[in-house]
């Protein structure tokens, strides 16, 4: 869950897990409010710090475009042949079809005894074959990577993919799990212990001795670095009131893409696969040695009835801003700890399906949750199939998501959602079912108009991914706000596990990938048009 996809509605969230108004009557937002402002020194320097902890959770996000990056291979050349080029070798060994040499397949003939003249004549009258049980790499562009390490070619490809999945089904259930852990255990102890665990697991990945405990590894470290962004993301917004609980909630969003420009220059300097892993890993290590710098969200303390810290809190906060605490704040607080013993019902699963209009919104929106997720993390996480320079093309299509992010602001400030939502999805469908009319090889005129159609179809996704979360939040009625969103997470975690088999689903049904991409997001943003608009505006 992305990074820009998973963050709850930036203007509704509350401490216990749910959401509130912004500059609304929850208690324990009033009395922050009262005590601290909606906005001071304290609170963009704490923005700018959390927003931080997004580069190495982005890195590891997007690491496997590098650390299992396509790499050409044929079959491993017999030690007495060993002075023949790649080439020579690949011509006189490998079968021809007539389009491309199988590269996992040789002719049958006796390479260990056979003279140079026997095997050039054999070799045009041979045509039986057999597997290749080794297989060699040109590691020019990426180094060393899995692929190359483990020999997940020819019957072993799936299981790149089947990596790539552990990961994003370690991202799903963190993205579940963690709105739970924070709310029992607090926002800053989540975020340092996830923190913690990535450096930890990180480096586990790094020394991976075999590809089964890489997969183990990459599928904890999924877990944690969702946690991280989520638990960034909430303590960043529980700062703030106001209009600032949307600036503040989606400039924290700002660092993502900055993250997968960042490792595109990293990779692109640091070769091999457990070299770019130890480097991404370490990047978080600064953050534990800011802990002091952090403080615990004052708004969940003030629902776990622990006045006496969140005052201490907000007078340190206050102290930053150059403010004085109400002479009163202690009887807000306590005033805020008994309002909010006063809960809501509680609402079960069923209850989002109770009736017609609710089982409308909750359908409408499991269904635009699966499309954002499915249509940004299939462009993010296949950049390196478009067929042109990885590199140029990770940081192109990534620097469009700043402009993008920059608009949802105003966007969500100024506009309605519905519409912006809509057009935003329906765009980025369009655009991709452009891209089948022209091909991705990198090369002339078709490979720059696939990238700009491809980028500008990761423009208008990332902002309905911005968007999303906050419609979402404000169709649901306020008692089942916090369970709708986070049910809606379902359907966005099954996208995530379909996106590694992508291409592979797109072979099977012999359709482009771009044109299931396609259709996908625009069924999704029409669908947002059954709804009415929202009228939190």
């Amino acid at each position: 869950m992305t990074a820009t996809g998973v963050v709850d509605n930036p203007e509704k969230r509350r401490s216990d897990g749910g959401h509130r108004e912004a500059g609304g009557s929850d208690p324990e937002t009033d009395v922050v409010t009262k005590c601290v402002g909606d906005f001071g020194r304290w609170q963009l320097l704490i923005t700018f710090i959390l927003s931080m902890v997004n580069f190495p959770c982005t890195f590891h996000i997007f690491a496997p475009t590098f650390l299992a990056g396509t790499t050409p291979f044929w079959c491993a050349r017999p030690q007495r042949l060993i002075n023949l080029t790649a080439q020579e070798w690949i011509n006189l060994s490998h079968v021809y079809d007539g389009k491309e040499y199988d590269r996992c397949r040789i002719k049958d003939l006796d390479y260990e005894h056979a003279s140079m003249a026997d095997l050039i004549r054999l070799s045009e009258e041979v045509v039986s074959s057999t597997k290749c049980k080794q297989w060699e790499y040109d590691e020019t562009e990426y180094g060393r990577t899995i692929i190359s390490e483990w020999d997940l070619v020819c019957d072993r490809t799936s299981m790149v993919n089947f990596a790539e999945m552990a990961f994003l089904a370690g991202v799903a259930v963190g993205g579940l799990a963690s709105g739970f852990i924070s709310d029992r255990f607090g926002r800053k102890r989540t975020l340092m212990m996830s923190i913690m665990a990535t450096i930890v697991i990180g480096m586990a990945v790094a020394f991976s001795p075999c590809y089964w405990v890489y997969v183990l590894t990459r599928c904890f470290l999924g877990f944690f670095s969702v946690s991280i962004v989520l638990c960034g993301f909430v303590l960043c917004i529980e700062l703030v009131g106001g209009k600032w609980v949307t600036i503040s909630g989606v400039s924290y969003l700002f660092t993502i893409p900055l993250g997968y420009i960042t490792i595109a220059g990293i990779s692109y300097w640091i070769k091999g696969w457990r070299e770019l892993q130890i480097t991404i890993t370490l990047t978080a290590v600064v953050f534990p040695l800011l802990s002091w710098l952090f403080k615990e969200s004052p708004r969940w303390l003030i629902t776990m009835k622990d006045g006496d810290r969140a005052l201490q809190v907000m007078r340190e906060i206050a102290e930053f801003n150059k403010k004085d605490l109400p002479p009163n704040a202690d009887k807000l607080v306590k005033q805020a700890i008994m309002d909010g013993d006063n809960h809501a019902p509680a609402v079960g699963l069923k209850d989002l399906f109770n009736t017609p209009e609710i089982r409308k919104v909750s359908f409408v929106m499991y269904s635009i949750w699966f499309t954002v997720y499915f249509v940004y993390y299939g462009l993010v996480l296949n950049v390196s199939k478009w067929g042109g320079n990885v590199y140029a093309d990770s940081v192109i299509s990534a620097a469009v998501e700043l402009p993008a992010i920059g608009l949802s602001i105003l966007i969500l400030l100024k506009m309605g959602r519905r519409l912006p939502l809509c057009i935003a999805t329906v765009l980025a469908g369009v655009a991709c079912l452009l891209t089948i009319f022209v091909k991705s090889d990198g090369g002339g005129d078709d490979g720059w108009k696939f990238l700009t159609l491809a980028t500008f179809a990761r423009f208008c996704i990332s902002s309905s991914n911005v968007v999303m979360p906050v419609f979402t939040a404000e169709k649901f009625p306020t008692a089942m706000r916090n369970l709708g969103v986070g049910s809606s997470n379902a359907p966005a975690g099954i996208a995530l596990l379909s996106i590694p088999y992508l291409w592979n689903i797109a072979s099977m049904l012999k359709v482009d990938p771009m044109a299931i991409l396609g259709v996908c997001s625009i069924l999704g943003g029409l669908s947002v048009l059954i709804l009415p608009e929202s009228s939190h505006l």
